[in-house]
Formats: structure tokens, C-alpha cells, sequence
């Protein structure tokens, strides 16, 4: 632990190379913010698949499983505009401390509510309660987070050094989320809820202390109208911007159709007949896909045409998709969720880089709330087509329709940006420029 707090804190120079991988982590504040978002999100991701299974064992409910997620849905959604108009006004890196403050202590009620000890003195539906509080709590955080790390990390790097910090960022971000369901579950199989949560807590401190190692980012928005007239100018600023509501669109219309994840235990079990076991190599697959990507992308940058490759990619994710739904082997299925996972990091790392470098800084958490909306109920409501139109339709149409408005969202975005397929990352660096030199 010494030795890697030293690297945090140590500042590295940056070499003068035209091509280095490793430019952005370079720099102490981005290895900083890099290590609190691994930890927590490792933390995050191990509680939301401890808690799925947890309360399916004392309450025997499916329902009740779905109550987890609606209960952090609505404050994450209902208040992301104040988060984003909170996080413009105050110093991100008090404000970072204060989310993780209530996420760990959210987490410590849950520890001590499913402690074994404590099991037989509080009841079952109470201890349901108790969790389904504390995850709405955690909502009410998660409001705040997306906007207030947003702004820190445009701050943490040069602007020249967005593309390769946006890798590094989704990359630490994608191996927490496939290390964190899978760690989570194993130790909660073997040893039980209250070890677990032990490891919960832990990961949750360490963030804590990374946060803390971060310089402070003094606030650059002081607003002078009312709070809504604020939050309003974040939202026509996104709407005004052609390319930045473009890739918001393209990302939200893809989730929202091309979610075959949502149906991946109908094919392992109905189509494919693979199993549980197979199951679990097709979601590996596709998060691999997007991993492997992402470290390649670290050193060939998708950024020198980003609206010509951000459509190439939808356009690949929607292609897989459709060749996935149409398949009957599994093998042959695990290539196109392997491709599908990598298209979808193109467009996430392309996506990040254009938001970060279109958003003026003094808007940086608005502009990012209104990002959080569009993403954060896209990835719920994606899922609750996919459920619906397998229903109505059957699995493989519905898959297949899925794919198919995405390839037909892809083409109309074409035909309406078609002025925006040769602009080169320059460009849109110094038209930022240039509007923040107004």
C-alpha cells in the first residue's frame, strides 16, 4: 500500500514523444482520479450483485429484485440536473468526499443490517427495508458523482491528452465492472454476506483516500440567476450542439435497441443450449471484446475522424448484433460478442473524448448531468424493451428488430451530419477554443 500511494503522489514529467500510451497517466491527479473510480466502482459493482442475491435469499421474490434497481433509478435520474448544477458551483474534490462519505456509510448500514450476528434480531422484511433505504441513499449519491468526476477529470489532464486519458478511464472502469460482479459473487458463494461486505467497505476507503489525494478544483460557475434559469442553460447548451446531441442520441438509441444483453440467458439456455457455464463465457466474451479494444486504443487513437468512426462503430455494434441474433453456434456467437463488446468501447471512447472537449468548463457538471440522463435511463428502459419484444415477438425477431433500428438510426444520423463526417479532432479543439475565448 506504500508504495502505491507513493506512485499517486510522486509527479511524473512528461516526455516529449509524439506518441506515448502512457501520457496520461503521467500525471498525479489522473492516476488519482483513475484509482478512486477502479475502487469504486469495483466496490459498486461487487454490492449490486451481492445485494441481487442477498435479498432473493430472504425474501424468495423476483419482485423484490427489481425493487434494488428502481430504488436507486429514481433519485440517480429525478435529481441529476441539480447534481450537475451542484458540481459546477462547489470545489469537486469536497464535494467527491461527501458522496463517498454517504456511500460508505449506505454500505456500513448494510453491513451491520445482514451481519450474521444481527440476523436473527431483525426480520427478514425488515432487513429488506433497511437495504432498500440505503440503496436509494446511494441514488441520491450517484446523482452527484457522474457530474462532480466528470469535471475532475477534464481538469487532471491536458486537453491534448483527452483521447488517451478517456481510454485509460473506460478501461480501468470496464475491468472494475467485470472483476467486481465476479469477485462479489465468489466470495459471497464461499464465506457469506459479512466478509463480503467487509471487502465492500475496504474498496470504498481506499477511493475515500484517493479522493483525497487529488489537489482541490475550485469552482469556476458562480451563478448570478435562479437555478433553473442554470440547469435550463446546460440543457439548450446540448441541444444547441449539433455533434455532442448526436453522439448523446446514437449512444441512447443503441442501448435502447440493440440491448441483446437483457436476453443472453434465453439464447444460453433455448437457442444456443449452452448453459449456465455458457452463459458466463458470452458475457466474459463481450466484455473482453471492449477491454482488449480499449488497451489497443490506448496506442491507435479512433479520434482522428471521431463523427466518421463514432457512426462506423454504432454501425459495427448494430452489425453484430444482428449477426448474433441470427446465429445458431455458439462458437460462431461468441465472435460477434466479441466484436459487438468492441465496437461498443469505440463508440464509448469517442463518445467521452467529444463530450469532454465540447463542454465548456464552466458547464462541466450540467452538460454531464444531462449526459447522465440520457446513458443512465437508457441501459434500464434498453432492457425493458428487449424483455417486452421478446415477449411479443419471440427472441431472435426481437433481437433482430433491435439491430436493425439501430442500422437505420445510424444511416438517418448519416444522412443528417453528413458536414460532420470530415472534421478532424483539431477542429473541434480550437472551435472550443475560440468559444471559451469569447
Amino acid at each position: 500500500m506504500h508504495h502505491f500511494l507513493k506512485f499517486i503522489v510522486e509527479e511524473r514529467q512528461v516526455p516529449p514523444v509524439k506518441k506515448d500510451s502512457f501520457a496520461a497517466l503521467r500525471y498525479k491527479d489522473f492516476r488519482a482520479y483513475i484509482g478512486m473510480r477502479f475502487f469504486f466502482t469495483f466496490a459498486y459493482q461487487m454490492q449490486a450483485v451481492v445485494l441481487g442475491f442477498y435479498i432473493y435469499q430472504i425474501t424468495h421474490s423476483k419482485l423484490a429484485i427489481g425493487a434494488i434497481g428502481l430504488c436507486e433509478a429514481i433519485p440517480a435520474i429525478t435529481i441529476a440536473l441539480y447534481g450537475g448544477y451542484i458540481a459546477d458551483k462547489y470545489e469537486k474534490r469536497k464535494l467527491l468526499l461527501m458522496i463517498f462519505g454517504v456511500v460508505m456509510f449506505s454500505s456500513f448500514c448494510i453491513f451491520l443490517a445482514t451481519h450474521d450476528g444481527m440476523r436473527q434480531y431483525i426480520p427478514a422484511n425488515r432487513i429488506a427495508t433497511i437495504i432498500y433505504v440505503m440503496v436509494f441513499l446511494n441514488g441520491v449519491a450517484r446523482a452527484f458523482y457522474g457530474p462532480a468526476t466528470f469535471s475532475v477529470y477534464a481538469q487532471s489532464i491536458p486537453k491534448e491528452l483527452y483521447p488517451n486519458g478517456s481510454t485509460w478511464s473506460s478501461s480501468a472502469w470496464q475491468i472494475a465492472t467485470i472483476l467486481g460482479p465476479a469477485t462479489g459473487g465468489l466470495i459471497f458463494g464461499h464465506f457469506g454476506i459479512t466478509p463480503t461486505f467487509i471487502l465492500i467497505v475496504s474498496l470504498l476507503f481506499i477511493s475515500l483516500v484517493l479522493t483525497y489525494l487529488l489537489r482541490k478544483y475550485p469552482a469556476i460557475f458562480v451563478p448570478k440567476e435562479s437555478i433553473w434559469n442554470s440547469l435550463s442553460e446546460g440543457i439548450n447548451f446540448v441541444f444547441k450542439n449539433k455533434m455532442m446531441l448526436g453522439a448523446m442520441s446514437l449512444d441512447l438509441f443503441s442501448v435502447f435497441f440493440g440491448g441483446a444483453i437483457a436476453l443472453l440467458p434465453v439464447f444460453a439456455h433455448d437457442i444456443l443450449k449452452v448453459g449456465s457455464e455458457g452463459l458466463g463465457f458470452m458475457r466474459a466474451t463481450t466484455a473482453a471484446g471492449a477491454v482488449l479494444t480499449m488497451l489497443a486504443m490506448t496506442r491507435f487513437s479512433p479520434m482522428n475522424r471521431p463523427w466518421r468512426n463514432l457512426l462506423i462503430a454504432v454501425a459495427g455494434f448494430g452489425t453484430s448484433i444482428l449477426c448474433f441474433g441470427l446465429s445458431t453456434n455458439f462458437y460462431i456467437s461468441l465472435i460477434f460478442l466479441f466484436t459487438e463488446g468492441a465496437f461498443d468501447s469505440v463508440s464509448v471512447i469517442i463518445r467521452s473524448t467529444l463530450m469532454q472537449l465540447l463542454t465548456p468548463d464552466h458547464m462541466r457538471g450540467r452538460v454531464s448531468a444531462v449526459n447522465s440522463m440520457f446513458i443512465g435511463s437508457s441501459n434500464e428502459i434498453g432492457e425493458f424493451e428487449s424483455g417486452l419484444t421478446g415477449e411479443l415477438m419471440g427472441t431472435v425477431p426481437s433481437v433482430v428488430f433491435g439491430a436493425s433500428m439501430t442500422l437505420t438510426i445510424v444511416t438517418i444520423t448519416y444522412l443528417k451530419t453528413r458536414s460532420l463526417i470530415p472534421v478532424k479532432l483539431s477542429d473541434i479543439s480550437s472551435a472550443n477554443e475560440k468559444t471559451v475565448s469569447k
